[in-house]
């Protein structure tokens, strides 16, 4: 793979030498050029330049859409067969008759796998930065089902109005039936649909990287640029941070479907590294999303699944409530909220929510609810910068050209 991709990557690097006018320009001042325009970027923010941002954030809209409605016209056969099929589901789902249970079923299945896989793809792809979404959405919701299970010695939870909410069964569970692997398998197909929507979140930066070197024209995104910075300074790198880099791409590129199993199966914040580097190196597109795949939804997810199950566990919450009243001082008044919290969380599993205190009342409740809102708002804010920068970026590389035309 490495020797396929040598000559071109000689190319590549000798071009950075671009000729100007019938003359070459010097590269370390087209360095500077591009250090200068990045800085210029990176200060285009809401918290800086909140007008500018958001015109150019509005200005990038306009451009995607523009792309996307001539893509979608130049594929008039493919818009018009889906248009017939969503007519044709439209009517399968409003007209009565027998078969409005398995549509009700199917509609159920296709929404619980349609949310799990977006919040994955929401965690991994990007958009300015991830959302991080097992912190806020899976995890919990792991934590949760461990602690009912615990709680009401079964896994049976009543459905409806399981999944959104947990209630223990009428029947009474026998104590000491629950088991890990009985969690680990109520909780699966959360786990594993939120474990494909990371794979399929990880595909933009291989095609882009791919479409790249294909083409040899130089892609519009910064980490695919530093890939190439890293790989001409190769020998060179001394920071960690570099050489964890180099670490990754030299373990892809070597390696091959196991390399990148290794990478996708462990908790990697480098990971994009590998799907530009598999993309450069023309990894062929299965071998890069089935190792994904493989090492993100079964062997990653299991190892998370596991953590989280472990950690929630009556017995070792039990002793973390305790550790907590045992801290000096201040130890009774932490661990009070921590004991109210639990108490809650049994009444409402057992339909007892109003007898007790109410989980609104509790504020670990209510600083989680207020850490989702901030997180959200934060992702949503970071996708404005990005496009705006996008935008901005789209602006420069115009006046590049318009300035060689000269």
């Amino acid at each position: 793979m490495a020797e396929n991709g040598k000559n071109c990557d000689q190319r590549r690097v000798a071009m950075n030498k671009e000729q100007y006018n019938g003359n070459f320009t010097d590269p370390s001042s087209m360095n500077e050029k591009k250090r200068r325009d990045r800085e210029e970027r990176q200060n285009i923010v809401l918290w800086r330049q909140p007008l500018i941002t958001l015109q150019y954030f509005s200005l990038e809209i306009l451009v995607i859409l523009k792309d996307w409605t001539s893509k979608l016209w130049h594929r008039q056969s493919i818009v018009v067969s889906f248009l017939l099929l969503l007519a044709v589901l439209t009517a399968t789902y409003y007209t009565e008759g027998a078969h409005q249970q398995y549509v009700q079923r199917i509609e159920k299945q296709f929404l619980l796998y349609a949310y799990w896989i977006g919040l994955g793809i929401l965690s991994s792809v990007g958009l300015g930065t991830g959302l991080h979404t097992f912190l806020l959405y899976l995890g919990p919701h792991i934590a949760s089902v461990t602690l009912a299970a615990y709680e009401c010695n079964s896994v049976n939870f009543p459905e409806p109005p399981y999944p959104d909410q947990i209630i223990c069964p009428d029947e009474d569970g026998i104590e000491g039936t629950i088991s890990l692997w009985s969690i680990i398998s109520k909780v699966r197909i959360e786990a594993c649909m939120w474990g494909i929507g990371t794979a399929i979140g990880e595909l933009p930066p291989y095609f882009m990287a791919r479409a790249a070197r294909l083409s040899g024209a130089e892609p519009d995104d910064e980490e695919y640029q530093e890939f190439e910075e890293m790989l001409e300074h190769a020998e060179t790198a001394q920071d960690f941070a570099s050489r964890a880099k180099l670490a990754v791409q030299n373990l892809v590129q070597k390696v091959g479907f196991f390399g990148i199993l290794a990478c996708a199966s462990i908790p990697n914040p480098l990971f994009d590294l590998a799907g530009i580097t598999c993309g450069h190196f023309l990894v062929p597109f299965w071998t890069f999303f089935g190792a994904t795949l493989i090492g993100k939804a079964i062997i990653k997810m299991h190892i998370q699944k596991i953590f989280v199950i472990i950690t929630f566990s009556k017995h070792i919450v039990e002793q973390m409530v305790a550790f907590i009243g045992a801290v000096p001082g201040i130890g009774p008044s932490l661990q009070k909220p921590f004991q109210e919290y639990l108490e809650a969380q049994r009444q409402k599993l057992h339909h007892r929510r109003e007898m007790g205190t109410q989980q609104g009342e509790n504020w670990l409740s209510w600083m989680f609810e207020k850490l989702v809102v901030v997180m959200v708002c934060y992702f949503i804010l970071s996708i404005i910068n990005s496009m705006a920068q996008s935008y901005a970026k789209r602006m420069q590389q115009r006046l590049n050209s318009e300035e060689k035309t000269k």
